[in-house]
């Protein structure tokens, strides 16, 4: 049964859902975020709904190796991957990956906007800086501008065009006691937020299973 029932998912996800947000349409580009936990099996999920498309795929990857336990990681991951899969390790401009990655592929795979965050914040050496609230601030509206630049740059995508996006769930644990782990729990909160609004698909993964959780938001909201 769940077998049938993931195949029925995998089959339909690409073409039969409207767009997500207001004024978008059949015809345009579709997007796909694809939530999770770690070792909640999104990634093996957003893989097998590149794979199962058909269509030529292109992984953009935001890993960068940082340590020997991550450059293990990374290398299993691409190993596992198909060969005819074209790569684009991009860890901080997502729009222009995706731009890149149009251009080679129909279905645009990036891997994920959790190592993706952790990486901008890197770069403005947020993750040393005093916990200023201003500070902060600052940080979560360039963080939503970039935000803005990578939807801007999907919804340019010819209509054929699917981009699925993979992200983490970090909101469903304890309150961190680290007030930094507390702002970015935050953010990436709001980065996922405005990601599923654009999405005609968000699902859900929890012990390798997907729900896809806009459909069911969607049915609620008739009630």
């Amino acid at each position: 049964m769940y077998a049938l029932f993931m195949k029925k998912n995998l089959e339909t996800s690409f073409d039969t859902m409207p767009g997500g947000e207001a004024g978008s349409s059949l015809e345009g580009p579709r997007l796909i975020l694809v939530l999770g936990g770690a070792r909640s099996g999104k990634s093996s999920f957003a893989e097998q709904l590149a794979l199962r498309s058909g269509r030529w795929v292109a992984f953009i990857a935001t890993a960068t190796v940082g340590d020997e336990e991550m450059a293990e990681r990374i290398e299993r991951h691409r190993t596992a991957r198909p060969t005819e899969w074209h790569t684009i390790e991009e860890p901080l401009d997502l729009a222009k990956a995706v731009r890149q990655a149009a251009e080679v592929a129909d279905v645009l795979l990036l891997d994920c906007l959790t190592l993706w965050l952790t990486n901008w914040l890197m770069a403005q050496g947020a993750l040393d800086a005093e916990l200023e609230p201003a500070l902060w601030t600052r940080y979560d509206e360039a963080v939503t501008n970039e935000v803005e630049q990578l939807l801007d740059a999907f919804r340019t995508l010819d209509a054929s065009k699917r981009l699925v996006v993979v992200s983490n769930e970090v909101g469903l644990g304890i309150v961190p006691a680290n007030a930094l782990s507390r702002a970015y729990r935050d953010m990436l909160g709001r980065v996922n937020q405005r990601v599923a609004s654009a999405a005609a698909h968000v699902y859900l993964m929890m012990a390798g299973l997907a729900v896809d959780i806009k459909r069911l938001h969607e049915e609620a909201a008739l009630y």
